[in-house]
């Protein structure tokens, strides 16, 4: 192997980091009849949406840096998610971003979304997402 050329061998530690926020959604898709939308969301389906308070739960590897014993710099990751994910969707009506203008919102389809977003930080590579929608729905994006 050349000098200097990484590779992906060798041990990987993990760093699970969590978020809170709190969005609204309405889970309705223009494909079905408004019969059909409240046979399949049930209560989820109201016109005028639901709230929740989502635990964000963001999962990272790779190689512990000899130098800082860190698998990523927890200040850039803080400040990654503070404007790639809150500030993009606290407070937010999950329906009326671009990110589900052509996909219902649930929450599966945000935890993906959540997932894609966290590949664009370098620190470290995302392995996994998981969401807690309420004490008893939770929900994961892996590799």
């Amino acid at each position: 192997m050349a000098a200097g050329v990484a590779t992906s061998a060798g041990p990987k530690a993990y760093l699970s980091r969590r978020y809170r926020l709190s969005a609204s959604h309405r889970l309705h898709t223009e494909a079905y009849s408004a019969d059909e939308n409240r046979a399949v969301y049930g209560k989820c389906n109201n016109p005028h949406g639901h709230g929740h308070n989502y635990a964000v739960e963001v999962t990272l590897g790779g190689p512990v840096d000899a130098g800082t014993g860190m698998v990523c710099d927890l200040g850039e990751l803080d400040a990654f998610a503070r404007r790639n994910l809150l500030e993009r969707f606290d407070g937010m009506n999950l329906n009326t971003l671009e990110a589900f203008s052509e996909q219902v919102s649930t929450t599966e389809n945000f935890t993906a979304e959540v997932y894609r977003i966290f590949q664009g930080f370098t620190g470290a590579k995302v392995v996994r997402v998981r969401i807690e929608e309420t004490g008893n729905n939770s929900f994961e994006y892996a590799e």
